[in-house]
């Protein structure tokens, strides 16, 4: 039987409560024909929880964290925010402390380029083909997580790694490698950063241990470089929090759109499932918002989980919509369906199979698909 139950809902700021209600009428779904039983229970973060509560992670979000079996969050931020210094009134601040609370030290997201959806990228489609590998990203310190200084004409950020956070996320990285193609891309600067010296110290000690997997170094510019120009050569990557929070995003270019790019964050004892996009706060309320994003990281939630008939359930009804060019506007502007349809559709899907979606009204929609 699963452990997971209880799960920790954070809607966040901006387009976060549409994706995270679509995610939950999915999750609906997956209990009702798998009579699995999910407790949702919601908290605030962010730029909503700093205007109800006056802080960006109140204590009683970190205490409803700390009591699930999972976290699923929707989106965090507004740029609106971002020059303000004091950490009170940044919404990210609220994310941060979160995943230093619940130990979440890597990230994993995955980079898929659905054949069918190649031309909708801006890359050219010959340079996608075979494209499906993961960013492994350090979470829980360097530059992020360092002293910072602000005195007005003076501002620092310290970039602080030690052994032990390194090596237990290249273990991770090493074994996700062992059991798909037994190669390993590690993104650095050490040709300038202390920091990444240590990292390619540490990872090449830890490669001893897994004498199968082909291990490379690859500069952090030139990565950004090659994941436009070679994106097929790339199957696990593992990078630090800056440089996996960069090109994860730039990532997104592949596949089309950020609203398609899951994320799982895992520690020791806790996990947190969230889209790897923003909050788009010129989207919200307006129904437009991509929510496969996070209905796939809520996949992942339930593959952690041992839940892999229910996972691979979801995966299918996403593939579906993705095979026959049922998306949001950001993929097709010309024939889109709505943040809610898109709920609605895998939530058939998931339930009655794709011969529904021909005969079957769907809920909340006023239109049937046809």
């Amino acid at each position: 039987m699963s452990s997971l139950k209880n799960i920790a809902v954070l809607p966040g700021d901006g387009i976060g409560p549409e994706v995270i209600t679509q995610t939950i009428k999915v999750l609906e779904a997956i209990s009702e024909r798998f009579g699995v039983e999910f407790n949702f229970k919601f908290g605030s973060i962010g730029r909503d929880a700093i205007q109800r509560f006056g802080n960006p992670l109140p204590k009683s979000t970190l205490n409803l964290c700390l009591k699930s079996d999972a976290v699923l969050l929707g989106a965090i931020g507004d740029s609106n925010d971002a020059l303000n210094v004091d950490d009170t009134l940044r919404p990210e601040t609220g994310m941060l402390r979160l995943r230093k609370e619940l130990g979440l030290y890597v990230n994993k997201r995955p980079i898929k380029v659905y054949e069918n959806l190649a031309g909708r990228s801006v890359i050219r489609p010959e340079l996608l083909k075979n494209v499906d590998f993961v960013i492994y990203r350090e979470l829980s310190s360097g530059i992020y997580y360092g002293e910072k200084i602000n005195q007005g004409d003076f501002a620092s950020d310290n970039c602080t790694y030690n052994r032990q956070e390194i090596e237990r996320i290249a273990k991770l990285a090493f074994k996700e490698a062992s059991n798909r193609k037994n190669k390993l891309t590690v993104v650095d600067k050490a040709n300038v950063l202390e920091t990444s010296r240590l990292w390619r110290t540490v990872v090449m000690q830890v490669a001893k241990s897994f004498p199968e997997v082909k291990v490379d170094f690859i500069f952090i510019d030139n990565a950004a470089v090659q994941i436009i120009l070679d994106p097929a050569r790339f199957d696990v990557v593992l990078c630090s929090n800056l440089f996996g929070d960069i090109l994860s995003d730039e990532a997104s270019v592949l596949v089309g759109s950020l609203g398609l790019l899951p994320s799982g964050s895992r520690g020791d004892k806790y996990s947190l499932y969230e889209p790897v996009h923003g909050s788009f706060p010129e989207a919200a309320g307006k129904d437009i918002a991509n929510p496969i994003a996070t209905i796939l990281s809520a996949e992942m939630m339930l593959r952690d989980a041992g839940m892999a008939e229910e996972a691979d359930t979801i995966l299918r009804a996403v593939n579906f919509c993705m095979e026959k060019s049922i998306l949001t506007e950001d993929l097709n502007p010309d024939i889109s369906y709505s943040c809610s349809q898109m709920g609605d559709i895998i939530y058939t899907l998931i339930l009655d199979g794709p011969e529904a979606l021909k005969t079957k009204s769907l809920r909340e929609a006023n239109s049937t698909i046809v």
